[in-house]
């Protein structure tokens, strides 16, 4: 536990000296600002905030993760001399990128909220749960891909490829079967093809806490029906569990077996 506390503190101190992660924070800053001075009471400032959480934290949670993997790789293999568990440096280096980036969201958004003494209602506690566990989630990806990956090109490609599919290319897919099958009963796989994506889990948690659930017709009924419920809600959380373990124990089982 010490060895993953201290592996745990320089990543963050290392982490934290990064321009990216200053970037991260004064962008959702001035974004949430703008949104909250321009755009009207908190509730349409939160709509729109959603968008910009579920494009902008995934994408800037695996491209960074991946990198950062990359670029420690001598950091690594100077650790891996000692007599240390591989599992430990893994879950050090992981959580020293999580922490970070969900408290830099966190402190990002938060601020201009508390600067224009807005009510932190249950809404805006779910979207900034919801952008913590994407945070997590895609970190989790990226350290699976860039221990997977050996050359840095193919790693990147691979994280951008991952982001793409699940931001805009699944919704595309899920639309063509809709069309092509809209003759048959849909309610259950709807359901099951969002609960895969965790970009679209974490939209439907959300938007359903704004109560417009009628405004967005037939699919929106029905996931108020499901998500509305306690077993809906335990699915959901469930769902993004795994979506945070897999990629997180497949990541650990191929860096204890690389050849660094």
């Amino acid at each position: 536990m010490n060895t993953l506390l201290k592996i745990l503190k320089y990543q963050i101190l290392d982490v934290l000296r990064s321009k990216w992660v200053i970037a991260y924070t004064l962008f959702f800053a001035l974004a949430t600002e703008g949104l909250l001075r321009f755009g009207g009471d908190s509730a349409k400032a939160i709509v729109s905030l959603l968008n910009i959480v579920l494009i902008l934290i995934p994408l800037a949670s695996i491209i960074f993760g991946t990198l950062y993997i990359y670029n420690a790789r001598e950091f690594v293999e100077m650790i891996l001399a000692q007599p240390i568990q591989r599992r430990v440096l893994f879950l050090g280096m992981f959580g020293g990128l999580v922490l970070p980036f969900a408290g830099a969201f966190i402190v990002g958004a938060g601020i201009p909220f508390i600067i224009h003494h807005q009510e932190y209602s249950a809404t805006l506690l779910t979207l900034f749960i919801c952008g913590i566990v994407l945070t997590v989630v895609f970190i989790a990806i990226a350290c699976w891909i860039a221990t997977t990956f050996d050359d840095k090109a193919s790693g990147i490609g691979a994280a951008f490829g991952v982001w793409l599919f699940f931001s805009v290319v699944y919704d595309g897919l899920v639309l063509l079967i809709i069309t092509t099958f809209s003759d048959y009963p849909l309610e259950t796989p709807t359901i099951a093809l969002s609960v895969l994506n965790p970009i679209d889990l974490a939209r439907i948690i959300v938007m359903l806490k704004f109560d417009i659930a009628a405004l967005l017709g037939y699919t929106g009924a029905v996931f108020e029906k499901f998500f509305g419920t306690i077993n809906g809600i335990l699915i959901s959380g469930c769902a993004l569990l795994l979506w945070i373990v897999l990629p997180l124990t497949a990541g650990i089982r191929t860096f204890t077996r690389k050849n660094f």
